[in-house]
């Protein structure tokens, strides 16, 4: 816990720099845009939850201002506000190690808030600039949906057939709602007179849990970690 805290502390004030430091040749310049994109995602389980990724839409408002150029490096901070559905699927094997018909997935849809340091290197104004983001994010849950098949393997007591016997999940709604974590990623930017139209990829690992970790509790740790492909275009809606 206390490396997480340290963790999310450095990227809080990695996030913070860009649009507060005085140095370099300073620029004031906002824009505005959306981003849509696909999820990659799992939940870290401990005990294991055997799982493949659960594929979803991310989908939001992009807004960055961009405040100086030090060392040809473009300092900017980014802000978004993001339709975000994550989860898992379970990749489901019996006692016996046996692949069984049996499909569980659980869809989780939050708004999410990241906030980011953007440095970039490359043309700002016209071509292409390569650009690097890092920055806490927080999450709201929005809805928590369940999906499991009708055939379902179960011992004679009634209990999932399944080959670590971890099966708490089933059924056992998210308890805590308010998600925060850390996320990091690379990207291309094209820019011309009808905007900047950006590429990018990141990783998403959250450093809270979706579950009570008590001695008492079923899981130890359950936090998300997500596969992020996005694009966004921005328009330039303040520069000088």
């Amino acid at each position: 816990m206390t490396i997480s805290r340290h963790l999310f502390s450095l990227c809080l004030l990695t996030a913070i720099i860009p649009a507060t430091a005085q140095v370099g040749d300073q620029l004031h310049e906002f824009s505005l845009g959306v981003n849509g994109g696909v999820n990659l995602s799992q939940i870290a389980f401990t005990p294991k939850v055997n799982q493949k990724y659960l594929v979803s839409p991310t989908a939001g408002l992009t807004l960055r201002y961009t405040s100086e150029r030090y060392f040809g490096i473009y300092c900017a901070f980014q802000a978004e506000v993001n339709f975000n559905r994550t989860g898992w699927k379970e990749d489901i094997f019996s006692q016996n190690n046996e692949k069984l018909d049996d499909t569980y997935e659980r869809q989780l849809t939050y708004i999410s808030v990241p906030i980011l340091a953007n440095l970039g290197l490359g043309n700002k104004d016209r071509g292409v600039k390569g650009y690097f983001v890092a920055g806490p994010q927080v999450s709201l849950l929005l809805s928590d949906k369940e999906q499991r098949s009708a055939t379902w393997t179960t011992l004679r007591d009634g209990t999932p057939n399944r080959i670590n016997n971890v099966v708490e999940q089933y059924g056992r709604k998210v308890e805590n709602k308010f998600e925060y974590g850390i996320t990091a990623g690379l990207g291309c930017e094209f820019s011309s007179k009808a905007g900047h139209f950006m590429v990018e990829g990141r990783y998403y690992m959250g450093l809270s849990n979706l579950y009570g970790n008590a001695k008492t509790d079923p899981f130890a740790q359950s936090g998300q970690r997500t596969i992020v492909a996005k694009i966004t275009y921005l328009f330039d809606i303040f520069k000088r």
